[in-house]
């Protein structure tokens, strides 16, 4: 596909409004690793399951892969501050920012509208990017006002 096309097709892809997650998980060693998505999604509901894509040359590509579990934290309005934060390429995402360790050594942050935690069920290839099925294992809810995504855009919306 040429440049032009493909920047078309993501213009046009842009047009789906989607919400804004940041998913984290252990890395070597239980440092923590975390990249701000929007390819968050429901798959089942019997049995719980999600799922969430990352391009292979993002920077903790490999560490994603090696994890057995990752934690999703859908953003509320008011952290479009911490979705650019954690889209950045940093050394240390975590460096001066508050989280808990919960199972699985996974980073936990406290500031969500929903959060799940996960089991990894699959990884499946996807062109330039690897799809990763996850088991909810645990959630949370706090009602709030979501951060949306939408042409390229921060958006909110009223539930």
């Amino acid at each position: 596909m040429t440049d032009g096309r493909q920047r078309a097709l993501r213009d046009a892809l842009g047009m789906y409004a989607t919400g804004v997650a940041v998913v984290t998980a252990a890395g070597p060693e239980q440092r923590p690793v975390a990249m701000t998505v929007n390819s968050f999604a429901t798959v089942s509901l019997d049995p719980p399951l999600v799922l969430w894509s990352i391009q292979r040359d993002v920077g903790p590509f490999a560490e994603f892969m090696d994890a057995d579990h990752y934690a999703v934290h859908v953003l509320h309005a008011g952290q479009q501050g911490a979705a650019d934060h954690f889209a950045q390429s940093l050394d240390d995402k975590f460096a001066g920012r508050q989280y808990e360790v919960g199972p699985e050594g996974l980073p936990l942050l406290d500031d969500f509208c929903a959060r799940f935690q996960c089991g990894v069920e699959r990884r499946i290839p996807a062109g330039d990017h690897v799809i990763l099925l996850g088991r909810v294992l645990d959630f949370e809810q706090r009602p709030a006002e979501p951060l949306v995504f939408h042409a390229g855009a921060y958006a909110t919306t009223r539930p």
